[in-house]
């Protein structure tokens, strides 16, 4: 029970609190994924969640015959999003990016023109970034021991390198003097990239062209305030030692130094400058990397930033951000902020009509209340003359000449 409590507090997965038995180790393994908070980052992760979702239902939509989902099949794709809840009631959030429609009796979903706007600029932009692309594929298998790469581990960093989903027929055909697709077992599953030609002019990590461009010896950066006194001491001793290229593929440099080296290259390279750890663990043995690969990541908090948001563990380069934005945005991250902003704009337009939706349940709610207080005095009234005729007549001795007449016949003797 007390364990529980603690587990609570740290917020850990509901999932992991329903094994029978929890032993001193299992907790201090865990324990190991503390870090302190950055509002700025943890902020920036938020912003790129709900881009991520969208980006997935677009592409889903884009998919479907002519670009046309029914909101029941994106509502069974809710589940591999991690989405609770229902599709119809997130896309409503959403109308400047996705507009909803009922036809023979089911309702259906497209992207809006100003969507299929910036679908069309961001593949004009895949298009002129083509050879930054393949820079980022070469540099990434150049890093790896033996130059290779299984395309089923590659598609899941695709987007976080600018590759575009269909990077096997619109790239690699291009420049078959860097790489080429390899599959010796036959079964597609065993599919890899090699590369072909050892570039020199690309094996410079972006830690080293920092230090040319500074005319400097090459070392990393520490992004934490200098209040953070252990970790600046912990940081300067580490960084003390000569820095190792990620590019140099010495198995004798298995350290930590290379390791962290590796790591810091690998999200320079990325567009958003970070990565799932999960998905980042798949590239170990490529990678050379350790078993224990978050240990070696917190050990460094003013390199790398870890975070749980929502319930995934990131690691973010500290250094590729200043506050809560990117210091260097790709341009396809420039064409996706402004997918964002439309997405932000949805969220105003569907905040604003609830707005005015709830101001009209307000104001007919009070005119009810009006209308039953008006009808609650005419009752009253009708109950004060209760004397007057039964059809509702304010008749008869109430009428101010029927009551002269009836004085009249009263008081005047007309004798027999």
């Amino acid at each position: 029970m007390v364990m529980n409590i603690y587990l609570q507090k740290q917020k850990f997965p509901t999932s992991l609190m329903r094994f029978p038995l929890w032993n001193l180790h299992l907790l201090q393994r865990f324990s190991l994924w503390s870090m302190k908070k950055d509002p700025d980052l943890e902020a920036a992760l938020t912003r790129n969640h709900r881009w991520i979702i969208n980006n997935q239902i677009k592409n889903i939509i884009l998919r479907c015959p002519d670009h046309v989902a029914s909101v029941n099949y994106l509502q069974k794709k809710f589940k591999t999003l991690d989405l609770q809840g229902k599709a119809m009631n997130w896309l409503k959030k959403y109308p400047c990016c996705f507009e909803v429609f009922l036809e023979n009796d089911e309702y259906h979903c497209q992207l809006t023109k100003k969507m299929l706007s910036l679908v069309q600029e961001e593949e004009s932009i895949k298009d002129m970034q083509e050879s930054v692309v393949v820079e980022r594929l070469a540099k990434l298998l150049m890093m790896i021991c033996n130059h290779k790469l299984s395309v089923s581990k590659l598609n899941e960093f695709k987007r976080n390198l600018g590759l575009p989903d269909d990077y096997l027929i619109r790239i690699i055909p291009k420049h078959l003097d860097m790489f080429r697709v390899v599959n010796y077992s036959g079964r597609k599953t065993s599919m890899e990239i090699e590369l072909m030609k050892w570039n020199p002019e690309l094996a410079v990590s972006v830690v080293e062209k920092t230090a040319q461009e500074n005319g400097r010896n090459p070392s990393f950066q520490c992004s934490l305030p200098l209040s953070w006194v252990k970790s600046w001491e912990r940081f300067n001793e580490f960084n003390s030692s000569p820095y190792i290229s990620p590019y140099v593929n010495d198995r004798e440099l298995e350290k930590d130094k290379r390791r962290i080296g590796v790591i810091h290259e690998f999200l320079s390279l990325t567009l958003w400058k970070k990565a799932s750890i999960m998905k980042l663990g798949h590239l170990k043995r490529e990678l050379c990397l350790p078993e224990k690969l978050n240990v070696l990541l917190l050990k460094h908090p003013g390199i790398f930033y870890v975070s749980n948001k929502y319930q995934i563990y990131t690691v973010v380069l500290r250094e590729g951000y200043k506050g809560s934005e990117l210091v260097h945005k790709d341009p396809l991250v420039v064409v996706k902020d402004k997918f964002g902003e439309l997405m932000q704009e949805g969220v105003h337009e569907y905040n604003r009509r609830h707005h005015l939706l709830n101001l009209e349940k307000k104001r007919k709610k009070g005119m009810d209340m009006m209308e039953t207080k008006v009808g609650k005095k005419k009752k009253d009234s009708v109950d004060a003359h209760e004397l007057s005729d039964e059809d509702g007549d304010l008749g008869g001795i109430f009428d101010p000449e029927e009551r002269k007449r009836f004085y009249k016949v009263l008081f005047e003797d007309k004798g027999p």
